[in-house]
């Protein structure tokens, strides 16, 4: 594996996994609410967010997801994979200043195909804030 060029379908097998872990500051939610645009007050108003069933800010459900497509992107398969599909249950807030851990694991694969599923999951301690599958394109050693 290279900076260029991650894992092939070839190298793959069910059950290989791997991890990515972040600690989610009031600076990566304010950065995320720029970029997605959802300004929703939950995210950025301490005064509103207090009066909500959370009590306090939380992180967009969707800058948790992200850091499944940084595991498939960068690190398993890594950098030529093409994401597919994303099917996400968010079970829990996180809020700023808490470490997530995302974990990825190969559950089938479809080599002629070049197709790799995945299960998703992260979480904040040994609570499970969210879970869900991905689907992902895996370049070819044969082209």
């Amino acid at each position: 594996m290279t900076a260029q060029q991650g894992m092939f379908i070839e190298d793959l097998e069910v059950g290989m996994e791997a991890e990515f872990e972040k600690t989610l500051s009031t600076s990566d939610i304010e950065s995320f609410a720029d970029a997605s645009g959802d300004t929703n007050p939950v995210h950025l108003d301490d005064e509103y967010a207090a009066t909500t069933v959370f009590r306090s800010r939380i992180a967009h459900g969707m800058l948790t997801a992200s850091l499944l497509s940084t595991i498939l992107g960068t690190i398993m398969p890594g950098p030529g994979t093409i994401y597919l599909s994303q099917s996400v249950r968010f079970k829990a807030p996180v809020k700023p200043g808490e470490t997530v851990v995302a974990k990825a694991t190969i559950s089938e694969l479809q080599r002629e195909r070049r197709r790799a599923k995945l299960t998703c999951e992260c979480r904040v301690g040994d609570t499970v804030v969210l879970d869900g599958e991905a689907q992902v394109m895996v370049p070819s050693r044969a082209g």
